[in-house]
């Protein structure tokens, strides 16, 4: 519930912030002022908006990465085991057809790692330190091949292009339904001055709604990408290794110390019942093992 309600006030605060920017900028009085005829405009501010924010976070994603996690990215291994960790990612990574990523520890006690980057060739894979403590090197090594999956599917950049676009669309629709919203209650005046209060608030409200039903499709994604990151997983480092692994992380019951920004490009997530589920950015682990199990059984 706490993840739910902090990603409530975050929405909040950054649709507030974009009726704000609209507002400076004219965009909502422009289009009141050229009817339906200035939908192009609104669209291709919403697009910039919502499609620019998307890829911006995704350009500063290994930079917030590293800075939110106090990630150290291993220049030059400090003992065998580092060198292990970055042999394994080599290997991986030649063998999924990617450049080197680079490869860090950050300090948590549970077991999780994760995949950010701009491009299949400019990535980071980070592990924990409660997974190298916690996990023998073959289900290690079938982590890091989950996460060499994530990278060599494209799924930051395809999840980025998901999320702009139905920012975009929630931008959009918040302001046509807000208009409609505030004619009936104009009794059917046809403004032409960005609207009144009841267009206004009614954004500020659609805004949060359509978000929400959007990030419920980003989710839903999300979900999906993890079952195609552990058949590369499967794949690099060996079936039966990738479902040791994911057995192994079922101990911690979805514990995560990742911040909110990258949570989703976490090798497990929290676990969530009823609608919650429809925030989940990873599917159960027992889903994912039966996924791989069933895979197996019908090779």
């Amino acid at each position: 519930m706490r993840r739910i309600a902090l990603f409530l006030l975050t929405n909040i605060a950054v649709l507030f912030l974009l009726s704000i920017v609209c507002h400076l900028f004219g965009v909502d009085t422009w289009a009141a002022s050229r009817g339906y005829g200035g939908m192009g405009g609104l669209l291709a501010f919403a697009a910039i908006f919502g499609m620019g924010g998307a890829f911006i976070s995704l350009a500063m994603s290994k930079w917030m990465a590293k800075m939110s996690t106090g990630a150290r990215v291993i220049e030059q291994p400090q003992n065998e085991g580092e060198r292990w960790l970055l042999d394994t990612v080599r290997r991986h990574a030649q063998n999924a057809g990617i450049g080197m990523p680079e490869v860090a520890i950050y300090d948590a006690p549970e077991m999780n790692a994760f995949a950010t980057g701009m491009n299949k060739n400019s990535s980071l894979v980070a592990v924990s330190t409660g997974l190298l403590q916690q996990m023998d090197r073959e289900q290690v090594a079938a982590v890091l091949g989950h996460e060499i999956g994530h990278v060599a599917n494209g799924d930051m950049v395809t999840l980025t292009l998901i999320q702009g676009v139905v920012n975009t669309l929630v931008i959009v629709a918040a302001r046509v339904v807000g208009r409609l919203v505030d004619s009936w209650l104009s009794g059917g005046r046809d403004s032409r001055d960005g609207g009144g209060i009841g267009y206004f608030v009614s954004v500020m409200v659609l805004q949060l709604v359509f978000g929400l039903f959007a990030s419920m499709i980003v989710m839903a994604f999300s979900r999906w990408r993890e079952f195609r990151a552990d058949a590369a997983g499967a794949k690099l480092a060996g079936r039966g290794a990738m479902i040791s692994a994911l057995q192994r992380l079922q101990v911690q019951h979805g514990e995560s110390t990742l911040p909110q920004t990258i949570a989703a490009f976490g090798i497990s997530g929290h676990l969530a019942t009823g609608m919650k589920r429809l925030f989940m950015s990873h599917p159960p682990l027992e889903e994912r093992i039966a996924a791989l199990q069933s895979a197996s059984s019908n090779a």
